[in-house]
């Protein structure tokens, strides 16, 4: 995890990327990791990283949990069709 270096979340406190509320508070949360991430030059590394190792909480590469979920679904129903030749 080289890449992790190059982070712009580098010394930002990480609590600000596992919002403890899904409501008000904690979209203002979100809002504000993603602005951090918006910029970052390893955001890609990061999001694959989440993926690849399931975190199933927080914001990793500008996506939160919900977000990343539905681009793991969309990505398996594409190898899914891709396999059957759809």
């Amino acid at each position: 995890m080289e890449w992790i270096r190059h982070a712009a979340c580098v010394g930002v406190d990480p609590e600000l990327f596992f919002p403890i509320s899904a409501e008000d508070a904690g979209d203002d949360q979100r809002a504000r990791a993603r602005r951090v991430c918006e910029g970052c030059p390893v955001r890609s590394q990061c999001l694959a990283w989440a993926l690849e190792t399931g975190q199933r909480s927080g914001v990793w590469g500008g996506m939160d949990e919900h977000e990343r979920a539905a681009l793991s679904r969309r990505r398996n129903r594409a190898r899914q069709l891709a396999s059957t030749g759809a």
